[in-house]
């Protein structure tokens, strides 16, 4: 029974308190179910572009005729397998039980954290594995970037989990094959694959009510002496203010998803000069390794890195375009 002069809260807190991100690497807080193989990957963000492609779709009104798209660019080098994580099941909810990490770190690694250089023995820690081995409910990759493969003229990497998808014994053993060794895009998606980009987004500072939230800008006129870019009243002041109340302050800088981005394209170091233009990427420089081509825009300025995964709720699949022409290509006049 809710208690005299109380309610139930209204709306929704999911973008609340709009404060800075902890981190500027993008957080995965879940991962999809019932799909079996690596359920995520990470790249660089290049720019924007926009596509020209014929029309596939059978229901489409404009099938077999040419439809622009816009597009971004995400350069994603070979990420590098660390360590295998394996959880279990608590009563006090989920815990890592063992890692097995790779015989040999690349050097980049002490930019992050500092190499123990007295460790367990691969042997033992596969040992201490086996010991838990039915314990396991959950397998994770622990990997890095490699963006010294990239153009962005960057050298310390990111670290950070991967899941991976099926039953527990099955992912072990795909993630121990991948141990020590480089995990590619193609071992994760495909063209035509429906992704969620994760990412934080571009910073702008500390903002007013009107800029942050959109409120009405009142007239300026004598009556509204105490400011015409702000909000009437905050509400009442005791018990406390209003949280919800439409306040000044951080504007972006925010971690976001973007749900159900569709891959038109995916390219490697042979066919990069599709998409760089002469001179370069603004902001970016030249995609020197992989690379994929999303449709529609994803978070974050150029060079942030964009964690994508397996759409966790993917809506209705429709067939990829076929690419005719990239807007980084220079026209071709005919005649």
């Amino acid at each position: 029974m809710v208690a005299k002069g109380h309610r139930p809260r209204r709306g929704s807190r999911a973008y609340h308190p709009r404060k800075r991100a902890r981190s500027i690497v993008g957080r995965v807080r879940r991962w999809p179910t019932g799909r079996e193989g690596f359920l995520g990957f990470a790249g660089y963000k290049v720019g924007m572009l926009h596509v020209i492609g014929v029309e596939t779709h059978k229901f489409s009104p404009f099938q077999g005729q040419e439809v622009v798209y816009p597009a971004t660019v995400i350069e994603v080098p070979p990420l590098k397998v660390l360590a295998v994580r394996v959880y279990g099941k608590t009563p006090g909810g989920k815990k890592a039980l063992c890692e097995v990490w790779a015989k040999d770190l690349p050097k980049d690694l002490e930019r992050v954290f500092t190499v123990p250089k007295e460790q367990a023995s691969q042997e033992e820690q596969m040992k201490k594995l086996e010991e838990v081995k039915d314990k396991v409910t959950e397998v994770r990759v622990i990997v890095a970037t490699q963006p010294r493969l990239a153009g962005l003229g960057k050298k310390k990497p990111e670290v950070f989990e991967i899941a991976v998808g099926g039953q527990p014994d099955k992912a072990l053993q795909l993630a121990l094959e991948k141990l020590g060794k480089e995990l590619t895009v193609n071992d994760v998606f495909k063209e035509g694959d429906y992704v969620d980009a994760i990412a934080v987004t571009k910073g702008k500072g500390f903002a007013g009510s009107v800029k942050r939230f959109g409120v009405e800008e009142m007239p300026r006129w004598h009556k509204h002496r105490k400011g015409h870019s702000r909000i009437g009243s905050v509400g009442p002041q005791k018990p406390s203010i209003m949280f919800y109340a439409p306040f000044p302050g951080q504007l972006g800088f925010h971690q976001r998803t973007e749900y159900n981005k569709k891959i038109l394209k995916i390219g490697d170091a042979s066919t990069v000069k599709e998409i760089n233009p002469p001179g370069g990427w603004k902001h970016y420089g030249l995609v020197k390794s992989q690379f994929i081509i999303i449709e529609g825009s994803v978070p974050g300025p150029t060079k942030r890195l964009i964690k994508l995964r397996h759409a966790i709720r993917p809506g209705k699949v429709t067939p990829v375009p076929q690419i005719t022409y990239l807007s980084t290509a220079p026209w071709q006049v005919s005649g």
